[in-house]
Parts: C-alpha cells; sequence; structure tokens
C-alpha cells in the first residue's frame, strides 16, 4: 500500500542481513528500457488525447503515460504486457546476483506477477492507518490530497489480492502493522 512504510520495513530487516530490491524502481528501469515499445503502443492513444509521451530530452513522460493507461484497465493491462516481463527479467537477475542471501521483493502489486511470487516464503503485507497514510504520501510525494485519495482507491484491494494469491500458492502470509 502507498506509504504503508514497506521501504521502513525493508530498512529493517536489511540491517539483520536480508537484501532487497524495490521494485517501484525496477519498474522504472523497465519502462526506460522498454520506452520504444511503450511509444509504439500507445501513440495513437495520446495522439487522441492530446497528450505528449516524450519529454524535452527525448525521454518518456511517465506522468503523460500514467493519465492514459491508469484512465482504462484494458490499455493499463496493454502496458504491464510490455513492461512486467522486463521486471520479471530484472528482478530474477538480481535474485540471482545475490541467491546465497535472504532477497526481499519490496514490491506493492507483486500478487500481478506470479512468477516472482511463487519464489517467496513468505508474504509481509505492511499496512498503516489511512491519516499515517496521507501524512506521509503528502510529506513524501508532495502530490495533491485529491490525487493520493485517488490512488488509495486504486489499491483499496491489496489485502485480498494478496490473501488470494498467497493461498493459491500456498505461501504464508503476515500482516504488519507500521
Amino acid at each position: 500500500m502507498m506509504a504503508s512504510g514497506k521501504n521502513y520495513i525493508c530498512s529493517l530487516l536489511e540491517k539483520d542481513g536480508f537484501v532487497s530490491i524495490d521494485l517501484d524502481k525496477t519498474a522504472h528501469t523497465a519502462i526506460s528500457l522498454c520506452t520504444e515499445q511503450i511509444l509504439s503502443a500507445f501513440s495513437d492513444e495520446a495522439q487522441k488525447r492530446r497528450i505528449s509521451l516524450v519529454n524535452g530530452d527525448g525521454s518518456l513522460n511517465r506522468r503523460s503515460l500514467g493519465k492514459i493507461v491508469f484512465s482504462d484497465k484494458s490499455l493499463l493491462a496493454r502496458q504491464e504486457a510490455i513492461v512486467y516481463p522486463k521486471i520479471i527479467e530484472l528482478t530474477n537477475q538480481f535474485i540471482k546476483e545475490n541467491r546465497e542471501k535472504s532477497v526481499i521483493l519490496n514490491a506493492t502489486v507483486l500478487f500481478k506477477t506470479p512468477e516472482l511470487l511463487s519464489q517467496c516464503e513468505k508474504i509481509l503485507f505492511v499496512t498503516a492507518g489511512f491519516f499515517t497514510r496521507v501524512c506521509r504520501a503528502k510529506k513524501r510525494d508532495g502530490l495533491p490530497l485529491r490525487q493520493i485519495l485517488a490512488r488509495f482507491k486504486n489499491q483499496k484491494n491489496l489485502l485480498a489480492e494478496y490473501k488470494s494469491a498467497a493461498a493459491s500458492l500456498g505461501i504464508p502470509l503476515e500482516i504488519v502493522k507500521n
């Protein structure tokens, strides 16, 4: 969940010898590596909406892409079909490079990648109170309250998704209140 304290919990576990990979950052890397495919897949939709997908420096404008893909579940699924295989590849590479260590996959929507989730021994679902999360998100991201609340709304069923994924894969799930 957004602003629940996943990074903080990871930092505590890293002090105990774990290594972690932040899959939000990995997703940003994957998006950069898949820019040409993304532009090809969404240029028509961007033109219809008069949105530019390219920044002045030629890089992908992720905010503009977000306006497109988060407006329609089928468009989000199209983007995920492009980006998730690269996320899985990069994450598996990190796991392989750290095979002698205990690895944490720090992710909000890991349940969407059963290829990665099935490698987990345990799921820690980190949560925090609503107002705590709002304050953290406001301080950290500087987003307007309306955008924060919209993101929270999009994440309202995360625990149910994880419970279902954990049950289907036989992985223990622990809820950590932060």
